[in-house]
């Protein structure tokens, strides 16, 4: 019997995932890229696969499967496109806070609407000063009678202007994280405005903005989880984030397998002193470490996602953990394969450029790789002290 083998629910949804990825995302994304289109269209096309709301309940339109189907399914998308896969991750964590914290009028008015994209939602959380810090952000919701009003500037936002729902974070109480409140926020809602696109390294494919709440009125019911979601913000997004950790890595784990798929093509057609580049050595020694850091990295995601789903007491540390290692790892896969390539490696049309760049910037977002070894490392103490108080 293989080891960790799919069942055939689990092969359909792969397969499902990269044959679409292969026919309607591959053949565009350099394209994409060169145009910084976003491709809506292609994304509905996916939310009618299932691939929206992929962790979402099915009485409201969800798919219904679990956090080890969910990476699986973004590693096949990310092989034909990273970036593209990544805002999918995103909008996915945003209906997932919905779908599991939101009351179910919040439900039943939002989920039906995002599992088709119909609507497509983005992620606030950072600030232009609370990066890793998100504890200390300032933007503020203060009460106005049945309403509250909304100031602030949220920072980096994937999808700021494109997207027509915006999951923020804001302060509603004292200082610290349990002063933060979530809040769903209409795109052309009085006050609401987007920055100039960044112009950015990578994820060309999708849209990076400043988020602009000035006076922004909303109804009380816009509060996620509404009267029991006071102050419960800061929590809904931390948990969020270890699904989308997971995910931005399965996105990592994509882009580098693609990478090195290209350069085994390569350096198997590649001749140079008289024999394939594939017979040379250091050739050898340099594949044999990327194919031992994707599968490493592939066996950590699918058990930090296993741990998730069966909400183990070390899910929060495991997800930190693959989070970091896969991101890290591949990168660094994704950059041999372009040193494989030699000089054709730093050309647009062989693609390899684009991998590169669109990975470094996983290794920053949804928790610096500093900060999930700030998370791993108190995890780590907490246990020590309790094996050395059980003494």
């Amino acid at each position: 019997m293989e080891l960790f083998a799919l069942n055939d629910d689990e092969r359909v949804i792969t397969e499902t995932a990269a044959a679409f990825a292969a026919k309607r995302i591959a053949p565009y994304a350099l394209e994409w890229e060169a145009a910084h289109h976003f491709p809506t269209d292609v994304l509905r096309e996916a939310a009618e696969l299932g691939m929206a709301a992929i962790y979402c309940r099915d009485d409201v339109g969800g798919s219904g499967l679990r956090r080890l189907d969910g990476v699986r399914i973004f590693e096949q998308l990310a092989i034909a496109d990273p970036t593209t896969a990544a805002f999918l991750s995103i909008h996915n964590m945003c209906a997932w806070m919905i779908d599991t914290f939101g009351t179910d009028e919040q439900r039943k008015a939002w989920i039906p609407r995002l599992a088709p994209m119909d609507v497509i939602a983005s992620y606030c959380l950072t600030e232009p000063n609370a990066g890793s810090d998100a504890g200390a952000l300032s933007t503020r919701a203060v009460k106005h009678g049945s309403d509250y009003v909304l100031d602030g500037v949220k920072q980096f936002i994937s999808g700021a202007g494109a997207s027509d729902v915006y999951v923020v974070m804001a302060r509603t109480g004292g200082d610290g994280p349990r002063g933060i409140s979530a809040f769903i926020v209409e795109k052309g809602t009085q006050g609401l405005s987007f920055g100039v696109p960044e112009e950015k390294m990578g994820w060309h494919a999708q849209p990076t903005a400043q988020v602009i709440l000035e006076g922004v009125r909303v109804p009380a019911d816009a509060m996620l989880g509404g009267a029991d979601g006071e102050g419960a913000g800061f929590g809904i997004a931390m948990k969020g984030l270890n699904g989308g950790r997971l995910n931005i890595a399965a996105c990592s784990l994509g882009g580098a397998q693609s990478a090195f798929d290209k350069a085994g093509s390569y350096v198997r057609e590649r001749h140079a002193f008289g024999s394939s580049l594939l017979d040379e050595p250091t050739i050898r020694f340099t594949l044999a470490d990327m194919a031992t850091g994707l599968e490493t990295s592939r066996m950590m995601l699918w058990r930090a996602a296993s741990a998730l789903d069966a909400d183990h007491p070390d899910k929060v540390e495991l997800c930190a953990m693959a989070k970091r290692y896969v991101t890290d790892t591949c990168f660094d896969v994704a950059d041999k394969a372009l040193q494989l390539h030699g000089g054709y490696g730093y050309l647009r049309e062989y693609g390899l450029e684009k991998i590169v760049r669109d990975l470094r910037v996983h290794r920053i977002l949804e928790g610096t790789n500093e900060i999930m070894r700030v998370v791993i490392g108190r995890a780590e103490a907490a246990r020590l002290r309790a094996a050395q108080a059980s003494v």
